[in-house]
């Protein structure tokens, strides 16, 4: 029998925003799969529960903290460099509750350096982790969510950013991958309005603001310019709640979209310093990617029919 509740998968949950996007998916009543490399066991951990931001805080403490809370959580370990760990992990999924509604994909592999300090090995695995891992787990998800997914809930969320120019100064690597990870965004909704799929919706969401999380430890960060991960976590929360034509294909950042769509204005409570005022990273205003003939794609083709006439 389906779960009555609807089924997140956070992959990147361990720590950080990816552990306070599945902390309060639970609170809002979504069962959630917790989903990450890092593992331990959670009975073991003292104190409890562990700082959100180091190692030990896993999958199995992050499932733990939400089931003491009175939620539904399952751990699941997935390197997401291994498409079939991905389809294990949502084959799981769906074993134990019989839906999946929704897909947060925040794992990710970070390298902020030029070009000419970037070595190979790490570019890969940052294309491995970021823009593959995404691409796995989307493919892995979309036949459940359109299975599964009630009408209006099938959706899936990328920590990615919104596309432009400054980005990639600094960190051509890394920003590359990141921007691919906007460009499925962007591309997959339009494979949903293709498709007349208007229930389904996927979203990019940034940060305007530098926040805590297990990217920030370092001597380098000023903590009086960190917001909390719950401004993220409420992000995520009024995107999901928002009808899909309203977030499909979009690439938002969790400040704006928060006073534009929920109207917040006040975020002070967000500062991890109190009474600081951390400063915006992201430009206040953003390019417009479209085009006048955004729609006509000229002689639509389709690879796999014309492999199939081939075979």
């Amino acid at each position: 029998m389906a779960s009555a509740k609807q089924v997140a998968v956070v992959v990147g949950a361990s720590r950080g925003i990816g552990r306070q996007i599945a902390i309060d998916l639970a609170r809002d009543g979504y069962a959630v799969v917790v989903a990450a490399k890092t593992t331990s066991d959670a009975t073991q951990c003292v104190p409890f529960p562990p700082d959100p931001n180091s190692p030990q805080s896993t999958i199995n403490t992050v499932a733990r903290e939400i089931t003491e809370a009175g939620g539904d959580a399952l751990a699941l370990q997935v390197d997401v460099r291994d498409f079939e760990n991905i389809q294990d992990m949502v084959e799981q999924t769906v074993q134990k509750y019989a839906r999946l509604d929704v897909l947060v994909y925040n794992s990710g592999a970070i390298w902020w350096a030029s070009v000419e300090k970037t070595p190979m090995k790490r570019f890969q695995l940052m294309q491995r982790v970021n823009p593959e891992g995404l691409y796995g787990c989307v493919q892995a998800c979309l036949p459940h969510l359109y299975r599964h997914g009630e009408k209006g809930s099938g959706r899936i969320v990328v920590i990615s950013p919104p596309i432009y120019s400054r980005f990639l100064r600094g960190k051509t690597a890394y920003a590359m991958g990141k921007v691919a990870m906007s460009a499925l965004t962007m591309g997959l909704a339009m494979d949903f309005e293709r498709e007349g799929r208007s229930e389904l919706a996927i979203t990019s969401l940034w940060p305007a603001a530098a926040i805590d999380s297990a990217a920030t430890q370092n001597p380098q960060t000023d903590r009086s310019r960190l917001r909390k991960p719950t401004i993220f976590s409420d992000a995520v929360l009024a995107i999901l709640k928002a009808p899909a034509k309203d977030v499909n294909g979009a690439c938002l950042l969790d400040e704006d979209f928060l006073q534009s769509h929920e109207g917040v204005s006040d975020f002070s409570k967000y500062a991890l310093v109190p009474g600081s005022m951390p400063r915006r990273i992201m430009p206040a205003k953003l390019p417009d990617l479209s085009v006048k003939e955004q729609a006509d794609e000229g002689a639509r083709m389709d690879s796999t029919s014309l492999r199939a006439t081939k075979l």
